[in-house]
């Protein structure tokens, strides 16, 4: 069985996170791995807290899974600080894995801060040049390309600011533009865009997560960049059409949907 490693923060909702990434996993037969960043309590409605981890523990994690599984693709998620940041890449830059998603966490969709300012900048100069595909929405790929990003236009813009910074593939997901989502693919060769159909929903509680781990886990399977997009934002479509109604707030993905 492929096994991926998922390094990234736990959701104690269950709808994002460590959590929603080894349901994507499952979902897909791969089997997964975890290196833990940080404990958050939250649901549906927002985030309490934030604990993050010693630096130390985490790349621990990464290590003792990385010395004893053939993992095939990293998927990086939260981090919450500049130390964990370059632990991670200092870790992933020994190792060289297969592929890299990075999902750029920086900030939840209640206002929450989930990575410091300091984080950022070493995310761009760090993480971005191991990143085989990174997966921005509209707000985190304009910190991270310094573009404003509030139409596909826009997008394709920042996508290409992302490449000269390092990313091998760029994946701006669509879900905060005005009408349908549709997402931008660049691969550094050429640009698509995976168009959808915005459902009129609430639940929709860890997206981001779910589908960098989707397309992950496509990687993995042996899929090209715009292929594991496209799969992956059809998983997602159907997470979201499938979504149980649990919780007060924005509630989570169905990770398993029939169909």
């Amino acid at each position: 069985m492929v096994t991926v490693l998922t390094i990234a923060g736990s959701d104690s909702g269950g709808g994002a996170g460590i959590q929603a990434d080894l349901r994507t996993f499952a979902a897909h037969h791969v089997f997964g791995t975890t290196a833990i960043t940080a404990i958050t309590a939250q649901n549906t409605i927002g985030i309490r807290q934030i604990l993050a981890l010693p630096p130390a523990i985490v790349v621990d994690q990464i290590e003792a899974v990385l010395a004893d599984f053939h993992v095939e693709a990293v998927k990086i998620g939260m981090l919450v600080n500049e130390p964990i940041v370059r632990a991670v890449a200092e870790t992933l830059r020994r190792h060289r894995p297969k592929h890299v998603v990075l999902d750029p966490i920086i900030r939840s969709s209640s206002g929450t801060d989930l990575l410091d300012h300091a984080g950022v900048d070493a995310m761009r100069t760090q993480l971005l040049p191991l990143a085989d595909v990174v997966t921005p929405n509209l707000s985190e790929a304009e910190v991270l390309s310094g573009v404003p990003v509030k139409s596909l236009a826009d997008a394709r813009v920042a996508a290409a600011h992302l490449i000269v910074r390092g990313a091998r593939a760029v994946v701006i997901t669509g879900g905060h533009l005005e009408g349908d989502p549709s997402d931008l693919v660049h691969n550094g060769r050429e640009i698509i865009v995976l168009e959808g159909t915005r459902l009129d929903t609430s639940h929709t509680h860890g997206t981001g997560c779910t589908f960098a781990s989707a397309l992950a886990a496509r990687l993995a399977l042996g899929d090209a960049v715009i292929d594991a997009a496209r799969a992956a934002k059809l998983y997602v479509a159907r997470a979201i059409a499938q979504a149980p109604h649990l919780g007060r707030g924005r509630g989570p993905l169905e990770h398993f949907p029939q169909g």
